[in-house]
């Protein structure tokens, strides 16, 4: 079954996707983000070919042409083709396709709008049966 992890009070939650993909790249060899719409998809993948400043994490959206090739990959869309090890979600609910993933980031900001996403994500996820961890980033610096 699905493991979901909870990242919650994230200031910059962009930021925290980034180091989370890092982490899952290295660790599973394949992720997908999959982002609110194509303005967050436009940015993050604007990000990711910046971060890490001395590194490079390769990724393409779905509908390249290099995606079935590439390990990070990142879109809006509702679907999901190709690995299923890592999603990260920065939508503001659970997309369909979540169960087909190993692990699940969920990442939450702190502002209430995306607090209030994150409590219907979480009681969504519980309410099937998915174990659930949380992490509060708001006490990190």
């Amino acid at each position: 079954m699905t493991t979901i992890d909870f990242y919650t009070h994230c200031a910059d939650p962009l930021k925290i996707a980034i180091r989370i993909v890092a982490k899952a790249w290295a660790q599973h060899g394949s992720v997908r983000i999959v982002t609110a719409d194509d303005a967050m998809t436009a940015t993050l993948d604007s990000l990711l070919w910046q971060w890490p400043a001395t590194g490079f994490m390769p990724h393409c959206r779905l509908e390249s042409a290099l995606a079935a090739d590439t390990p990070i990959l990142v879109d809006h869309a509702a679907e999901h083709r190709g690995p299923t090890s890592v999603l990260v979600n920065l939508q503001p609910a659970p997309p369909s396709f979540f169960a087909r993933f190993e692990r699940v980031a969920e990442i939450v900001g702190d502002d209430a709008q995306s607090v209030a996403a994150g409590r219907e994500r979480w009681k969504y996820y519980k309410e099937r049966g998915y174990d659930l961890r949380s992490h509060n980033l708001g006490d990190r610096a």
